[in-house]
């Protein structure tokens, strides 16, 4: 095989490839040896006919295209490696010449991955953002516990208010037809939530256990179903029951029932350290895409299109298998959020040139410091994936992990090292 490379066009590549003629016939043999059972010669019984003949009554071409495949199978993978390419799509293919006692030539243009002409990437000024937990805070999450750990009883005497919990049936009414999705049996709406669509809540204040009454809202104009964007609707609500929380008190006895805690002061100071450490997490994140930023800014890439294509075809999937959690699919989310699959693959294109930008940056930046993973890195992750996966035995399932998933760890572990080296050799500014 011999192979020559040249450049058509930014990132795009042609390969002329020559596949000796006795390599040609070798493939000609596999073609024949593939297809010889599907002729029916006369004169042979069926599948027996040779080789020579079958080209004589089919002509000679009749085995080409398998020839020409297995000859492509072969030499591409080769003639990528010899001329160390990284293609980023399937080529395309023309065949120059092919015949008999020929040696077969075609040429392959394929997309490849694009350069990167990295700026600076060191000693770059980065503002870090701080995030200060404010007293406010503490005391929100204390009334979450508060509200989780409430006793919830029926109200005896009186009418709907706020902060109760109405137990009603409805079903919704656009233009006297009941809709999907409208109707509820028994369902706890706690007044002032803010759970249910324009006043809904409010017009259930002073109703009594056993009451009806007309519901009147407009659904908002973005509500995402169109069928029901700003259109006025009726409810025929059901007042069931009435209930009403009772909140525990803060205070001592409260923090030895919710934690480990004797006292609320023990609680609070818990509740503020977990509470920046979630910030420490959060700014650290924060700072290092701020640094990955920066580096990217000041490289340049010509990124092809078929790679943003490739990336939001990712993303795409990412979003189905997150529906799917959900009991949900793509053409129900469409549906729900008033979108095609045109809008969202849109949508998400500038976000897609952003990380295949990153990616590459990262990869060469790991190339030019000589970053590279070592195998106690790789089985330190491979164990850190089995841990997740909780499995009893970390070394036997850490070896199958590194096993079926070491080029995965390795981008893993050198992303991680690269990021590290850049945050090292930032600034951070205030």
């Amino acid at each position: 095989m011999n192979a020559k490379m040249e450049k058509i066009e930014n990132n795009v590549v042609k390969l002329e490839i020559t596949v000796e003629v006795e390599k040609f016939n070798e493939a000609m043999k596999k073609a024949f040896t593939k297809n010889a059972k599907q002729f029916n010669i006369p004169g042979f019984r069926k599948g027996k006919a040779p080789m020579n003949i079958i080209k004589k009554y089919y002509g000679e071409g009749v085995f080409y295209e398998d020839a020409i495949n297995f000859c492509c199978d072969d030499t591409y993978p080769e003639a990528l490696k010899e001329h160390n390419i990284k293609p980023v799509d399937y080529p395309q293919i023309d065949i120059v010449q092919v015949g008999e006692g020929k040696d077969f030539i075609y040429t392959a243009a394929v997309v490849v991955v694009p350069e990167v002409e990295l700026g600076e990437y060191k000693g770059l000024e980065v503002t870090k953002p701080v995030y200060e937990v404010k007293e406010e805070e503490v005391e929100n999450e204390l009334k979450s516990m508060q509200q989780k750990n409430a006793r919830v009883e029926t109200k005896e005497e009186g009418t709907v208010a706020k902060g109760d919990i109405a137990v009603i049936d409805f079903k919704g009414f656009v233009d006297e037809v009941a809709f999907e999705g409208g109707e509820g049996t028994n369902y706890e709406l706690e007044i002032g939530s803010g759970s249910f669509i324009d006043t809904f809540e409010d017009q259930l204040i002073g109703l009594n256990k056993g009451d009806s009454k007309d519901v009147k809202v407009t659904f908002p104009a973005e509500y995402g179903r169109e069928e029901l964007n700003g259109k006025e609707a009726t409810f025929k609500v059901t007042v069931n029951d009435i209930k009403i929380k009772e909140l525990p008190a803060l205070d001592d006895e409260f923090a030895k029932e919710v934690s480990e805690f004797d006292t609320l002061d023990e609680l609070k100071a818990d509740v503020r350290k977990k509470m920046e450490g979630v910030n420490e997490v959060r700014a650290k994140r924060e700072y290092e895409e701020a640094v990955l930023e920066a580096v990217c800014a000041n490289a340049k890439v010509d990124i092809p299109s078929v790679m943003i294509d490739k990336e939001i075809d990712n993303m795409l999937k990412d979003l189905e298998m997150r529906l799917q959690y959900q009991g949900l699919d793509l053409q129900t989310y469409y549906q729900y959020t008033n979108n095609t699959e045109e809008k969202v693959r849109e949508y998400m294109k500038e976000t897609a040139d952003k990380r295949v930008k990153t990616d590459l940056v990262i990869e060469e930046i790991a190339k030019v410091e000589n970053i590279d993973a070592t195998e106690e890195e790789l089985l330190a992750k491979a164990t850190e994936m089995a841990k997740q996966y909780g499995s009893k035995d970390l070394e036997k399932t850490a070896k199958l992990v590194l096993d079926s998933q070491k080029s995965y760890l390795k981008l893993d572990v050198v992303n991680e090292k690269v990021v590290k080296m850049l945050v090292d050799n930032s600034k951070a500014t205030a």
